[in-house]
């Protein structure tokens, strides 16, 4: 009878001595993992998380229970930079690599799986890199407005009778913001219509360009010059040179 009763005794003072400093057997966590935790003596917790060997707060047994049996996480190679996200100016370059071993039982956690660095596009159509570093944003009128080089925009008069000596652009909005509500003209720009914008004027250059006019498939933004706050962009779909937009047409200032 006195065999089995020092065997309970024993069971008992192991039970208590076990709750009293708390185990980490099964219960490894990686990183920090405030829910990772086991009673602890005087009903403190510890915890059986790898960040527990910063806070100095591991249960007795993490060493033994927990690094032994660490897997740290292994990551493959770095995959390929993809291309510049911005055909001209300033953008962004990415890549990425997998995790090829996750890591287990309170193990070095992984390490940044994506990479992004600065880049500039450079597209044949861009010009010269200097001026790709300044994003173009188009200012544009109702081609009821035309333009006095000895004064301030007004309204036109008669149409002149010239050689069309500008180009047209052809552009889908993509993006009509609400403030262009509050104007007749700019009530009638929606989403996903084309427009046509002129470049008007005799200019020095063998292609005709106004700013803003974007590069083709590239979404650019613009402005209404006399509407305040109606914005939005839209994408080049084609250039034409020498000619004149059907109205209701707009023009580049």
């Amino acid at each position: 009878m006195r065999g089995p009763l020092l065997w309970a005794g024993w069971l008992l003072a192991t039970g208590c001595l076990l709750g009293a400093t708390g185990s980490c057997r099964h219960r490894c966590c990686p990183g920090r993992n405030n829910a990772c935790w086991a009673p602890g003596a005087r009903r403190a917790r510890c915890y059986c998380d790898s960040y527990c060997q910063r806070t100095g707060d591991c249960c007795q047994d993490y060493p033994t229970s927990c690094r032994r049996a660490a897997v740290g996480c292994t990551v493959g190679p770095w995959g390929p930079w993809s291309g510049c996200s911005s055909p001209c100016g300033v953008g962004s370059r990415a890549r990425s690599r997998q995790v090829t071993v996750p890591p287990r039982h309170g193990g070095d956690p992984c390490p940044d799986l994506k990479q992004r660095r600065g880049c500039l596009g450079q597209h044949p159509t861009c010009g010269t890199a200097q001026a790709a570093l300044v994003p173009e944003v188009a200012k544009i009128l109702p081609s009821s407005f035309s333009q006095d080089f000895r004064g301030p925009w007004r309204r036109a008069g008669p149409p002149l009778l010239e050689e069309p000596s500008g180009s047209c652009g052809y552009f889908r909005l993509t993006q009509v913001g609400p403030r262009c509500r509050g104007h007749a003209w700019s009530r009638r720009l929606q989403r996903d219509q084309q427009v046509c914008v002129e470049c008007r004027g005799n200019l020095p250059h063998r292609r005709p360009h106004c700013t803003g006019h974007g590069l083709q498939g590239a979404r650019t933004f613009w402005v209404a010059a006399s509407v305040v706050g109606c914005q939005g962009s839209w994408v080049q779909e084609g250039l034409q040179e020498g000619c004149v937009c059907s109205p209701p047409a707009l023009i580049f200032v």
